[in-house]
């Protein structure tokens, strides 16, 4: 005989289960063995690790504490820079009057850290002159000297009144004689930066070339956002930058006007805490406010590049105070009171879970076996592909939510007892029960998600990790109870134990107090009934509707009068 529907069903959920289980498993396999970039263990926060501290001391004029606005605000830069880095459950705090207390769990590397101490003071300067580091300058003796000292006696005002940032105007006696003294090789010996009002002298991130640029004419500000990719035609990285409504509008009219100029008044550079990052010619007039920066750029550097720029620059610059590895604030030992608590919490529900509904308690105990093979690896991926790490809060919030799945088991399977106690057969009560009891558990765990969700954005860091966990397993949650609570009940009904109602079963319709066997056909009141008897007719009495006496009592009437006109006859 073919099996029924439900039985088949069954069989297709588990198989998909297993499937998911499988696909799970073989993620994190690729990541550890061809990656080598995965673990089979979760990867831990910093109060449970211990990792990296880096202390941030912000630099003013006058020596004077900064302003607690922008030490707020360089605060929150910092925290996305790490964040994009891919390290989760960082610490980023203020320390006094002018520090930043950094705290990464691990070892942090040095593109990390690049991250964290670089200002990324973005300026976009047109370019007025080009030439060679090694340029030379010959004296009136006819010597050679690469590096001469600017007379300071030359002219330092432009004779003409400069019109726009490439006018070659800008270019003064004095500022020709600071371009043959820079020495791209020894940045310290050269003059002092320029204001963004004035020409700047610098040179290429890599040394090779020289240029003079003109005043500022976009900065870092103007940027809304900026990402890295691959060039369809040169397969190069290049950041792409997304300028903002002024932006756009500015850069339109500069590259307007430097399209179809000679060269190198046809440049545009990109400046980078005074270094040129790139000076593209300018090949067409973009008016979308979309260019991008290319130079030798790899994968990794265009992305962090890219992720500076797009969280702005630094309101104040910083020097690195220390940098030292600090040990984990809680560790090991408080680890370990936290899975003993879980494993506490695990106990005490499986033997409730026994003890209230005997063999079928062991359904729950198993659907609570299969999450946690799930929230482990599932925690071991996103360790991986999102840098996440799991902290003293994200324990206790796998411990919370052990109560919160209980919780599904017993809304399930006291519908089931419900239909059992209105006299369905086991197989029906299993399947209407379901229909029943998902509709409760769905608005329950949704409202559960969404307090996780808004936990997640509202909350302070070190509460997000809760929140994560917490949601993470009540969606785990709600797939266990589809792809396998609801699927094995489905097959233990049709087995001779829990089918037949065994006592030990959990779902004894004499037990759960019956109100009727079979089609409209009550249990008749027995002559002698026993304690156990009177106690399941009371509990069955208690859990009437109210049609259900009336149903009841009518045909109680019904079969007094047959009994009275049989009597008569």
């Amino acid at each position: 005989m073919a099996p029924s529907t439900p039985v088949r069903h069954a069989w297709r959920v588990l198989t998909g289960l297993l499937a998911i289980t499988g696909v799970l498993f073989g993620i994190n396999a690729l990541g550890v063995y061809a990656f080598q970039a995965s673990s089979w263990t979760p990867d831990l926060a910093l109060d449970l690790q211990g990792g990296t501290q880096i202390i941030l001391a912000a630099q003013t004029t006058d020596g004077a504490d900064p302003d607690a606005e922008q030490l707020q605000q360089a605060v929150s830069i910092i925290r996305q820079r790490v964040d994009a880095s891919g390290v989760g459950e960082a610490d980023v705090a203020t320390e006094g009057g002018r520090n930043i207390v950094v705290q990464i769990p691990g070892q942090a590397d040095e593109a990390t850290r690049e991250r964290i101490q670089s200002s990324a003071q973005l300026q976009l300067r047109a370019v007025l002159f080009t030439g060679s580091p090694a340029t030379s300058f010959v004296g009136e003796d006819g010597q050679s000297t690469p590096y001469p000292t600017p007379d300071p006696s030359l002219p330092s005002t432009p004779t003409a009144s400069p019109t726009n940032g490439s006018d070659p105007s800008w270019i003064t006696p004095a500022l020709q004689a600071e371009f043959l003294a820079y020495d791209c090789a020894n940045p310290t010996n050269n003059p002092a930066q320029a204001p963004a009002d004035q020409p700047l002298i610098t040179c290429s991130d890599d040394g090779s070339v020289k240029y003079i640029l003109g005043p500022v004419e976009l900065d870092g500000t103007d940027i809304s956002d900026a990402t890295n990719g691959q060039e369809q035609n040169t397969g190069q990285w290049a950041v792409n930058l997304a300028f903002n409504d002024q932006g756009t509008q500015k850069f339109g009219e500069i590259s307007q006007r430097l399209y179809g100029a000679q060269a190198p008044l046809n440049q545009f550079a990109f400046v980078l805490d005074g270094s040129v990052l790139s000076a593209p010619s300018m090949n067409g007039i973009i008016l979308d406010g979309r260019p991008s920066i290319t130079g030798n750029f790899t994968q990794e550097t265009s992305k962090a590049l890219a992720d500076q720029l797009k969280y702005g620059a630094l309101p104040l610059s910083f020097t690195v105070v220390s940098s030292d590895t600090v040990s984990a604030t809680l560790g090991s030992q408080q680890l370990q009171v936290g899975f003993l608590a879980g494993l506490i919490g695990l106990g005490l529900v499986a033997i409730y879970s026994l003890v209230v509904y005997r063999a079928l308690g062991t359904v729950i105990i198993a659907s609570l076996g299969v999450m946690a093979v799930l929230t482990y690896v599932t925690l071991c991926i996103l360790a991986w592909r999102m840098g996440f790490r799991l902290s003293l809060a994200g324990v206790a919030g796998l411990i919370v939510t052990i109560g919160f799945t209980a919780d599904s088991f017993i809304v399930y399977f006291e519908r089931i007892r419900d239909e059992l106690r209105d006299g369905k057969s086991i197989t029906a009560a299993v399947e209407d029960g379901w229909a029943r009891a998902k509709r409760t558990i769905y608005i329950s765990k949704s409202i559960n998600i969404l307090a996780a969700v808004v936990l997640y954005i509202l909350a302070d860091a070190t509460v997000k990790g809760f929140a994560f966990t917490l949601g993470l397993t009540t969606a785990i949650d709600i797939l266990i109870f589809i792809l396998f609570t609801h699927p094995v009940m489905q097959l233990l009904a049709r087995t001779r134990f829990f089918g037949s109602g065994h006592p030990l079963s959990g779902m004894d319709p004499e037990a759960l107090g019956a109100v009727y066997r079979g089609r409209a056909q009550f249990r008749a009141p027995a002559a002698a009934v026993s304690g156990r008897a009177n106690r399941s007719r009371g509990e069955a009495q208690r859990r009437q509707t109210i049609a259900e006496r009336k149903r009841a009592e009518l045909a109680a009437a019904q079969g007094n009068s047959r009994s009275t006109k049989e009597g008569d006859d």
